[in-house]
């Protein structure tokens, strides 16, 4: 079973943690990270892009000029595509570039993120964390004392609104619960701070 140290909110080691071998100690599957990586990206799209069909754009009412006996082409509206100022064929119309992966795969994948972290040894477990009150400068405090400079996901067993204040200005940290842990988190920060509790109901719920 993996083991990870075990700090206070000071930042003093207190002792080990053993993990759930089940969902920290899996050898990471790359290719299932990339495709649930690349899901929740897709999620993350607007798809609020459009463009104006024939039947949007301003003018175009009236026939250009007579069917036939002009020697011109045959029109019936200025706004055709073909002209200028015309309609857009087969452009952009709203949508939603959202998917979801079969529930199996996303699990492996969140269990191959977690455990890349701890192969990395970028998982950080805290006894307990809570603020009296929100204040950045405490939970700057609390970095420094865990000697961490980098981007950090900081996973709480449940919101914690002291916390998630205290964190809200610091460029690079983002909190989530345990219950909204991700790959695209997990795997965009340098750092994974989890307090203990979050641990045990993370293990709860993908061992």
């Amino acid at each position: 079973m993996p083991k990870v140290s075990l700090f206070n909110q000071n930042g003093s080691q207190v002792g080990e943690i053993e993990l759930n071998e089940s969902v920290f100690g899996i050898e990471p599957n790359q290719h299932v990270l990339f495709e649930a990586i690349v899901m929740q990206r897709a999620s993350l799209r607007q798809g609020t892009h459009k463009v104006k069909v024939r039947s949007e754009v301003r003018g175009g009412g009236r026939k250009p000029w007579r069917q036939k006996g002009t020697g011109r082409a045959r029109q019936g509206s200025i706004r055709s595509p073909q002209w200028r100022g015309g309609g857009t064929v087969f452009g952009p119309t709203p949508r939603s570039y959202s998917y979801k992966l079969p529930k199996k795969v996303r699990r492996l994948a969140i269990k191959s993120a977690l455990s890349s972290k701890v192969l990395e040894e970028n998982v950080l477990v805290l006894e307990s964390l809570a603020f009296d009150a929100p204040k950045t400068k405490d939970f700057k405090t609390v970095l420094g004392g865990l000697s961490v400079e980098k981007k950090a996901l900081i996973v709480t067993a449940d919101l914690d609104e002291n916390v998630a204040l205290s964190a809200r200005n610091i460029p690079g940290v983002t909190v989530v619960t345990a219950d909204g842990i991700n790959v695209l988190d997990v795997v965009n920060h340098d750092k994974l701070i989890m307090t203990k509790a979050a641990v045990e109901k993370v293990e709860e719920v993908l061992a």
